[in-house]
């Protein structure tokens, strides 16, 4: 029996690669335990820091002091979820080669549920995409460019204040700070002139007090000015090409341990709508084309749990493909390899929705936006990212009590 009277807690698994037999390996993380002031008062019980070696390759280990593999893998579930993310088609037992870890983990009973965690920023809770009662974030738009497809040149250094302001005291707990529109046909700008756009606003942000707590994220995808937009205080990078258009992308954010958001899209903002072909079928091949990113991110040396995952709603998808992206949320959700992560979805004020109710003009689109983002809540959104955040935080809120409630 387990201790169920305690704190929670934080449990994770890591593929590590040793030149250490099992039990000199098992000595280094008693020794790292007892550094962290580990104490061990009742069996089974809360602890400050327990590290387990699991499974040492294919052996078989069985000693006084040493049993691997581990002989509570199959029964806990705070052990097979992460260990399923990590190597979910290997077989646990060499014995039955015909059960792998992911067999063991469908296998267990539900239990109080479980979720991973994806942290933005030390003052706000992390996103818990597994957990059903969970909030819908509001991520705020905030263009510092002169040509937005919706909202261009409004935002300026003086009025900026005021803006920031409003949008969190309307419900935003992210703000999104773009310099380089990514809207079709738009002219792409230097890397210099985007830091110098978003740099001043970010540093802004964190000088007022109202504002200091909340997440700022970058939509950039140059690494240059991710780099720079941290060093003034964002704590998300979000990058509509999932480091595609920038090779030093993915390495940058790994190297300074921030949470990057992953976007769908083929080509570029200039060729994206020319790239709409999904033979395939458009969800199984969005979700194969995330799942790449991904692998490249970690390759890349970002953690998984410091990952963020965008459908790319109006990048490389045409005005059908948009709404059915929408109806097939929670099938990409629970697609294998992507389980787990956080989802943002950005519909705001889109062509596809102009194109279905009739409104021309982008900045009017609120009805039809917030349509698209309480399907998005009922599909499993984590984060919307929208331009009217008053609005959409009031949709939020009641898609978030008839979706999130818990029973």
């Amino acid at each position: 029996m387990y201790v169920t009277d305690q704190d929670r807690f934080i449990n994770g698994a890591c593929e590590v690669e040793t030149e250490l037999e099992p039990l000199p390996l098992l000595d280094e993380l008693q020794a790292i335990e007892r550094e962290m002031g580990r104490k061990k008062l009742i069996d089974k019980g809360p602890r400050n820091i327990d590290l387990d070696i699991l499974l040492y390759g294919d052996e078989k280990v069985q000693n006084e002091r040493l049993n691997v593999p581990h002989i509570g893998i199959p029964e806990r579930e705070f052990v097979l979820r992460p260990l399923a993310e990590l190597i979910p088609s290997k077989p646990l037992y060499a014995s039955q080669p015909w059960k792998l870890v992911q067999d063991y983990l469908n296998d267990l009973t539900p239990g109080e549920p479980l979720s991973s965690i994806t942290p933005l920023t030390p003052t706000l809770a992390p996103l818990t995409p597994l957990v059903p009662d969970r909030k819908t974030s509001v991520m705020g738009i905030l263009n510092m460019t002169p040509d937005s497809f919706s909202d261009g040149g409004r935002n300026n250094l003086e009025s900026l204040s005021n803006t920031v302001i409003e949008l969190v005291r309307n419900g935003a707990s992210i703000i999104d700070v773009g310099g380089q529109s990514t809207a079709p046909g738009r002219p792409e700008v230097s890397a210099e002139e985007e830091a110098s756009r978003v740099v001043p606003a970010i540093e802004l942000i964190r000088s007022i007090p109202e504002t200091r707590h909340v997440a700022i994220s970058v939509d950039t995808y140059r690494a240059s000015v991710a780099e720079k937009a941290i060093a003034s205080g964002a704590d998300i990078i979000n990058d509509v090409s999932a480091g595609a258009l920038d090779a030093d992308m993915l390495p940058t954010v790994g190297r300074l341990g921030k949470t990057i958001c992953l976007m769908h899209m083929r080509g570029n903002p200039q060729t994206m709508t020319k790239l709409t072909s999904y033979p395939d079928g458009l969800v199984p091949t969005v979700a194969a084309e995330l799942l790449s990113r991904v692998a490249a991110a970690e390759a890349a040396g970002i953690r998984r749990w410091r990952i963020i995952l965008d459908p790319g709603i109006g990048f490389a998808k045409t005005g059908a493909q948009n709404l059915e992206l929408l109806r097939s949320l929670e099938e990409l959700r629970a697609w294998p390899g992507l389980q787990g992560l956080p989802w943002l979805v950005g519909t705001s004020r889109k062509s596809f929705i102009g194109k279905v109710t009739g409104v021309e003009e982008a900045s009017q689109r609120i009805w039809g936006t917030a349509a698209t983002v309480a399907a998005a809540i009922q599909g499993g959104a984590d984060v919307i990212r929208v331009h009217d955040v008053r609005e959409m935080s009031l949709v939020t809120t009641m898609s978030d009590a008839i979706w999130r409630a818990r029973d």
